[in-house]
């Protein structure tokens, strides 16, 4: 099973006005995610009214409900365009990704912040950690559309360097979290510390640079690492 398994061009001028509106009213969507994904960043779920996210894309509350029924869809619809379209498109790179996994796995890291970690779609994955007890809807949607599929991925990438003898057999239901946290760790800090004046800032390269070096250096098959570490075990047994 792969990897994508599992987981009028004349215009005449007496209609220029009309296809200007025409124009306008398809984008409006994207308008109105936009304004969604900023308010919801910036103040919550709870704390965001559908009539601010209308005025803050230039339109009224009723149009706003033309295309989309409710706030929860609102924000549904924001978390498929921002988050679960980079999940896609990660699935279909890494489909077709030729190259040993060790960078395969670095990619993969590096393309989540790059596409939503480093952008203000990042907000959301704070936003449904803090408000998922009081909107379980919102967090089980969340699950489904980002969570689940990220996970699938990346132990499919994990399972991929097993089968090929490059990675040593793993865990993995558990061994998934070791790629995620320390992405999450970076997506969470940009949101709390990293927007405070700080001593010792974070560079986002070189953090995930570390941070892959050492997973990849903990899962290579026959890595120095297990072997320091059955010597360990040698040296002090009774």
């Amino acid at each position: 099973m792969s990897i994508k398994d599992i987981i009028c061009s004349t215009v005449c001028p007496a209609d220029s006005a009309r296809t200007k509106h025409a124009r306008r009213k398809e984008s409006r969507p994207g308008e109105l995610l936009e304004a969604a994904l900023d308010l919801f960043v910036a103040k919550g779920f709870a704390a965001t009214r559908v009539e601010e996210v209308a005025a803050k894309a230039g339109v009224s509350k009723g149009t706003l409900f033309l295309y989309f029924k409710s706030k929860e869809e609102l924000f549904e619809a924001v978390v498929r365009e921002t988050i679960g379209n980079q999940i896609n498109q990660g699935i279909a790179e890494i489909e077709s990704f030729e190259g040993p996994t060790t960078d395969m796995l670095k990619f993969a890291m590096f393309a989540w912040w790059e596409r939503v970690g480093n952008t203000k779609a990042s907000g959301i994955s704070k936003l449904v950690m803090s408000e998922a007890n009081n909107f379980p809807a919102m967090a089980n949607f969340y699950q489904d559309t980002v969570v689940k599929p990220g996970r699938l991925l990346i132990r499919a990438i994990l399972q991929r360097g097993v089968d090929r003898g490059e990675f040593r057999t793993l865990n993995m239901d558990y061994a998934v979290f070791s790629v995620i946290a320390p992405v999450m760790f970076l997506t969470m800090w940009k949101h709390s510390w990293g927007a405070c004046s700080m001593d010792t800032p974070i560079d986002p390269k070189s953090y995930l640079d570390s941070q892959a070096d050492i997973i990849v250096n903990g899962i290579l098959a026959h890595s120095q690492l297990s072997y320091s570490n059955s010597q360990y075990s040698n040296s002090h047994s009774i």
